[in-house]
């Protein structure tokens, strides 16, 4: 294929992104559906090549950006607070699915050795950070699930890739240690996260320095992949080290980006994040059709392997269910002993997180970089394949209507000390004290009276309104429907004094921004 011919194809795919959102979006689908369905129909249309993803290069474009925008957005203090949940989800969940879908496995096929089997297992054993995002960002859940089910599938990857690679060297060389296994484990993710400090502290100390707001979002942008790219050179888990960066950088970006920065920043890298989650899923639907050719046709497919890969799909998860249903059971086996720092999730929210283990691709790079002449390599691409599919039409399609039945609320231990509202009050106090210091010159002669009184009307209200959130809600939405109103009406007007050439373009776009920056203040507040 020339280049010229790829970059056709690259944005024919765009452009069939573009329109599969759109349909998704009118027939209420989940966006990963839509796009995965979508790319396995495309796989076939005639007179287009069959797609061959190389693993190494999925894995290093999609996988650093991916899981940094994941960092970036994860609130830091229940990361922490919830840290041996995730632990249990991230390395305890998939080391068990791993087991069970390697015993499975090999009792469905004797002859196939027990390494063979558990590199299947560790392939499609860690739900992935992408297709989490992707049916998350769709439904709500109360704090503890959301952060359980983010920190893990920031974590997961680095066990099922280390598990991965264990797995195939036990079925070259013959030999596997479970101690070597888990101190390599061990070292694996201490360095990934040594690496990651040292990067995002780097980044905290130098990028402020390069002055221009727009060499700051390159470089800050380019960090994901410097972060993976230098744990891969190192031997050490390029997983961890992105996410240990992205939340370093979560954490100070409020100190050294400007408000500008910040705003331009966060755009860019939202649509940035944007085409690539949606890449990875079509690039998986597209995968399709190569799978079904090594595999011999959907005929032979499904007659040879059907049954198998259903029971495996099955067994992956109720291995799942198992697990989480019991940890929720030790956690309340240690209440009744008097251990109560946790607090069990209870049936309902153990079946939330037990459903939401969608597969994606980690798991598809993995299976095609099992090398060949690998035992039942076709088989493990098959199903590996089959169980993106499957989770993703499944799990993802049914997981709003779970929650939806699960009926959770949010527990008041994991609810912030103050609302919005109240927040807000305190910082407009702490503008008005501000104010109030620097509105009088050094004779104490007020300098400032205008703005001395706008921020303390501004302060005043502000705290009424926080103590009687619920009574001024209504009024607070018709008085920025209005603002909102005039805003438009402003815009209207300043296009009419472009079109009529009595302004010239620098004044429309000034004027323009700060139209901007009102309607979305205005629609922040209403929301």
């Amino acid at each position: 294929m020339d280049p010229t011919h790829l970059f056709e194809l690259v944005i024919g795919m765009f452009v069939a992104i573009i329109a599969l959102h759109y349909a998704a979006h009118r027939l209420g689908l989940p966006p990963a559906v839509a796009l995965l369905a979508g790319g396995g129909l495309l796989a076939f249309l005639p007179g287009l090549p069959t797609i061959t993803v190389d693993p190494d290069l999925v894995l290093v474009m999609f996988l650093p950006p991916l899981l940094m925008d994941g960092a970036w957005s994860i609130a830091l203090r229940p990361l922490r607070r919830h840290l041996i949940g995730i632990a249990s989800l991230a390395i305890g969940a998939v080391f068990f699915t791993c087991a069970a879908v390697a015993v499975v496995t090999h009792l469905l096929f004797p002859s196939l050795p027990w390494a063979a089997c558990a590199a299947l297992g560790a392939i499609v054993s860690p739900p992935d950070a992408v297709s989490a995002r992707a049916v998350l960002e769709r439904v709500k859940l109360p704090r503890r699930l959301q952060i359980l089910l983010e920190g893990e599938s920031l974590l997961n990857d680095a066990s099922g890739l280390v598990l991965f690679r264990f797995a195939v060297a036990a079925a070259v060389t013959g030999a596997f240690s479970a101690a070597d296994a888990a101190g390599s484990f061990l070292v694996l993710a201490v360095g990934g996260a040594l690496v990651g400090i040292v990067v995002g502290t780097v980044w905290v100390l130098f990028v402020r320095r390069l002055g221009d707001e727009y060499l700051m979002i390159a470089a800050s942008t380019l960090l994901c992949w410097t972060a993976y790219l230098l744990g891969e050179q190192l031997h050490v888990s390029a997983v961890i080290a992105t996410v240990t960066t992205g939340l370093i950088m979560s954490w100070h970006q409020h100190t050294v980006f400007t408000a500008s920065t910040r705003m331009r920043g966060t755009s860019f890298w939202d649509v940035i994040v944007f085409l690539m989650e949606a890449a990875v899923f079509i690039l998986i639907g597209l995968s399709l059709r190569g799978v079904v050719e090594r595999g011999g046709g959907f005929d032979v497919v499904a007659a040879t392997m059907g049954l198998p890969i259903l029971a495996i799909l099955i067994a992956l998860t109720l291995a799942r269910f198992a697990w989480v249903f019991g940890s929720d059971l030790v956690i309340k086996l240690c209440n009744g002993l008097g251990l109560r720092r946790y607090k069990p999730l209870g049936a309902r929210g153990v079946t939330v997180i037990s459903w939401a283990g969608v597969r994606g691709v980690v798991t598809l790079a993995l299976a095609l970089s099992v090398p060949e002449g690998f035992p039942g390599r076709d088989f493990i691409l098959v199903t590996s394949f089959a169980v993106i599919v499957g989770t993703v039409l499944v799990q993802g399609m049914t997981l709003g209507r779970v929650i939806t039945w699960a009926r959770l609320t949010e527990a008041d231990t994991e609810k912030a000390r103050l609302t919005m509202s109240q927040a807000e009050a305190a910082m407009a106090q702490a503008q008005f004290a501000t104010v109030q210091n620097l509105a009088y010159d050094g004779e104490g002669k007020l300098i400032h009276p205008q703005l001395l009184e706008r921020y303390q009307r501004r302060a005043v209200a502000i705290v009424d309104y926080a103590a009687r959130t619920e009574q001024y809600s209504p009024v607070l939405h018709a008085h920025f429907d209005v603002v909102l109103e005039a805003v438009a009406t402003g815009r209207r007007e300043l296009l009419r004094l472009h079109r009529a050439g009595d302004i010239d373009d620098e004044t429309l776009h000034e004027l323009e921004r700060d139209l901007d920056l009102e309607e979305l203040s205005a629609i922040s507040a209403k929301a």
